[in-house]
């Protein structure tokens, strides 16, 4: 009979309640792992996000690492514009740092750009100027793959500019682009309705003619503009440009051709001139550079901003 009890469960007279504690007791084991899932699951996204915080605000500073001589870099890549990594505010930010630091015997600007805003330019190439002063160190200019446009008026405020045989490196003009559809639109019957407070207000939009008057207007910035840039390169680079009528058409050349015009005045790569030319084999990047978190903190701060100015546009504006 004992035999035939252990055998077979469920003719003990308490089996009904053994099933059901048993049940019970792995109900409240599941319910307890899963509590313990819970909250590891949010400790990690806690911990996630407190990092990306912390990534945000914080930043290597590169004289943290002691006062031993060193030649200073500070990247100049890609488009030059508010906006971007080679913006006034970061170059200028990782200048000052660089050449504020004891430890740095000079400063090299590491260019690889086809250019971008004058404006911009305008802004580090005077901050060059005034930082080669405040501090009495050197600045060149290493080119990598191009030093053009709005690169090169920037190159023009440093002591000298290095390149590699094939850079590509000037374009010392400027331009203002853009397309009209006038013609497109007579074809297609569709009439454009703009409306201004101003009589030259849309001589940009591409859906409207353009008078004589305002081609005029435009041309002569353009002008004044380039005007700038061209004084700027005769001043950083002296004597040293052996100047065409070619110089300032915008054209651009060889690193070769350059080093022969006088735009440039040698060959050589950011290691060579830290060993060659500053005497300082070791190198600290003082470059700013934007990480994750920065970058998406920004595009969601953009993007609720611009619901934002959406929903509050309901008359004309200026821009």
């Amino acid at each position: 009979m004992k035999d035939e009890l252990e055998n077979d469960p469920t003719r003990r007279p308490d089996w009904e309640r053994e099933t059901l504690e048993k049940l019970a007791f792995a109900a409240l084991n599941e319910q307890k792992a899963n509590r313990r899932w819970r909250i590891f699951n949010r400790l990690f996204w806690l911990a996630l996000a407190g990092t990306a915080v912390w990534l945000a605000f914080w930043r290597v500073d590169p004289a943290s690492h002691g006062t031993f001589d060193h030649t200073a870099v500070v990247e100049i890549r890609g488009e030059i514009d508010k906006g971007s990594d080679a913006s006034a505010e970061n170059v200028i930010s990782a200048m000052s740092q660089a050449l504020e630091d004891k430890g740095s015997r000079a400063l090299v600007l590491l260019i690889n750009s086809p250019g971008g805003s004058p404006v911009q330019a305008g802004m580090i190439n005077d901050e060059i100027l005034r930082l080669k002063k405040l501090h009495g160190k050197p600045v060149y200019a290493v080119v990598e793959d191009a030093c053009a446009s709005a690169a090169y008026y920037i190159a023009a405020g440093t002591d000298r500019i290095y390149v590699d045989k094939a850079s590509i490196v000037g374009s010392i003009g400027v331009l203002m682009d853009g397309f009209g559809f006038t013609g497109l639109m007579d074809k297609l019957g569709v009439e454009r309705r703009l409306m201004t407070a101003g009589a030259n207000k849309g001589f940009l939009d591409p859906f409207s003619p353009q008078t004589e008057s305002q081609r005029v207007f435009a041309q002569t910035m353009l002008d004044q503009i380039h005007a700038q840039f061209i004084a700027v390169v005769r001043s950083g680079r002296g004597d040293r440009l052996k100047e065409t009528p070619e110089t300032f058409s915008g054209l651009f050349w060889t690193g070769q051709q350059a080093v022969a015009m006088g735009l440039a005045d040698g060959f050589g790569s950011l290691d060579s001139v830290a060993r060659e030319v500053v005497k300082v084999t070791d190198i600290v990047d003082y470059t700013r550079r934007e990480n994750v978190a920065e970058k998406l903190a920004k595009r969601f701060g953009a993007a609720v901003g611009e619901g934002a100015v959406r929903a509050m546009r309901v008359a004309p504006v200026l821009r």
